[in-house]
């Protein structure tokens, strides 16, 4: 259970918040700042929620001491409304944020919401194989595969620099949770993480989140917000989904990279800034530069050190590993007792295309457990979701439809006299060859791919005179060729 020290020398207010918080958390309380800062030594609270003016020591002092003590230590400053330059002022010195009083209760449960899931990123160690315990209950990286020990090895070759580090990959293959380990692992372990998802902050709000804004900067800034840039200061900042960044905040971006500074929006002051830079995008930036989506020279200063994350698919292997691994993790989450998975549960799982990859995976799991009334988890208690697969064969297939408009319109530009142009038996004979060089001549994983049955793949393999004996051969000398 997370620990919260609320700090206010108003008794009805600590009384107030304690009892709006404890059936979730473990509060402990103090009337003033020293007090405060003396249960800060003794129990290092997971979150502290201190009003900026109390008798005795000014509150901007205590805040000070308070980050010496841990400098990953997450503050929520309160205060009333004719305090509020004297919050940001607390903020510049490392508070997480602020709010007004008196405050909507629900407003501060979703910032102490926020807060949790924050610390749990920065105090909860990320380990990968190679110092990972099996049995241990920390949060690791899964996977023994020849492609994830690569990963493994790259973690710790990148980890212990500065440098700045562009993970690629699809969607819930585990880029967040690879960036967490290089953070762990790096020279600022003890400074703070925070990460920022750039595809779910609207891009007019983007800029401001990142920067900060002062009084007046815009329509609808009331007050100076500093922005993830100076609260990062000293640690690690993580920017998922780069690629959804706009094309302005880009070049803003592409500044403090070079230059190691900024100015908030609205502002003339140039703050300085020691961030290390870890990035994320499941996006093409390559496909995205040549549309004109992506800054050229911001991609040359990401890409220093490129990630790769495999999709689950082509690391199958580390299946059984992951299902052991959820399963430990969901029996303690959940109070169960599941050992395993039956045979045909293991082929049902390892069998699919994970479109979603480990983060379905994760969710199929979870769900299955819950359903789960025995030690064994059954093949129907694994459902999986419709959504991905439509995310999935959605795009696939308007893909087809572009290549088809395109190829019927080279064919139409034929000469009239080409009658005996069979369009048809063209693209058949073309998908099948292509097929079987995909799958180097294994004709099941052809038909497979093709979604038609061996048999008739065999059938059309004789009508365009493609010889099974030919693949066969020429597969075996190891220069397969059709």
């Amino acid at each position: 259970m997370e620990t919260i020290l609320i700090v206010d020398d108003d008794k009805s207010i600590r009384y107030s918040l304690k009892r709006m918080m404890e059936e979730k958390y473990f509060i402990l309380t103090a009337q003033n700042g020293q007090e405060a800062l003396e249960l800060v030594k003794k129990n290092s609270p997971d979150l502290i929620i201190m009003d900026i003016r109390m008798p005795g020591r000014n509150g901007i002092d205590i805040l000070k001491e308070m980050k010496l003590v841990d400098p990953k230590s997450l503050i929520i400053i309160m205060t009333a409304y004719g305090t509020t330059e004297t919050a940001i002022e607390a903020m510049k010195y490392g508070a997480f944020d602020y709010i007004l009083k008196p405050f909507p209760i629900p407003q501060m449960k979703e910032l102490v919401r926020k807060a949790i899931v924050l610390r749990k990123l920065m105090k909860d160690e990320v380990t990968y194989a190679p110092l990972a315990s099996p049995e241990g209950e920390e949060e690791r990286i899964v996977g023994t595969s020849p492609k994830m020990q690569e990963i493994y090895k790259l973690i710790g070759q990148v980890a212990p620099s500065d440098v700045t580090v562009l993970l690629r990959g699809e969607s819930g293959t585990g880029k967040e949770l690879i960036a967490r380990a290089i953070y762990h692992h790096s020279l600022r372990p003890d400074q703070p993480f925070l990460p920022v998802n750039c595809a779910a902050i609207p891009d007019t709000l983007l800029e401001s989140e990142l920067f900060g804004h002062e009084k007046g900067a815009f329509t609808g800034a009331n007050f100076r917000r500093i922005g993830k840039l100076e609260q990062s200061q000293g640690g690690t900042l993580f920017l998922d989904e780069i690629g959804d960044m706009s094309l302005s905040t880009q070049a803003k971006l592409l500044r403090v990279l070079q230059e190691r500074s900024f100015e908030r929006l609205g502002g003339m002051e140039t703050i300085k800034v020691d961030i290390r830079f870890i990035v994320a995008t499941n996006k093409n930036l390559e496909e995205a530069i040549s549309k004109g989506k992506f800054r050229e020279d911001l991609y040359y200063r990401l890409n220093v050190v490129s990630l790769t994350i495999p999709p689950l698919r082509e690391r199958k292997e580390d299946i059984p590993e992951l299902v052991s691994y959820f399963i430990k993790k969901f029996n303690r989450e959940l109070k169960k007792g599941v050992v395993g998975m039956t045979p045909s549960a293991m082929e049902k799982i390892s069998a699919y295309g994970w479109p979603g990859n480990v983060r379905q995976l994760e969710n199929v799991l979870k769900r299955a457990l819950v359903l789960c009334q025995g030690e064994w988890i059954l093949e129907d208690q694994l459902l999986f979701e419709k959504g991905w697969e439509k995310r999935e064969e959605e795009p696939s297939k308007k893909n087809v439809e572009d290549l088809l408009d395109a190829l019927f319109e080279e064919f139409s530009r034929a000469p009239v006299t080409s009658q005996d142009l069979d369009i048809i038996s063209i693209l058949e004979r073309g998908l099948i060859l292509r097929a079987l060089r995909r799958t180097k001549g294994n004709q099941l994983k052809a038909a497979t791919l093709l979604g038609i049955h061996r048999s008739t793949l065999r059938g059309k393999m004789e009508k365009y005179n493609i010889k099974k004996e030919v693949l066969v051969s020429e597969e075996e000398n190891g220069k397969f060729r059709v």
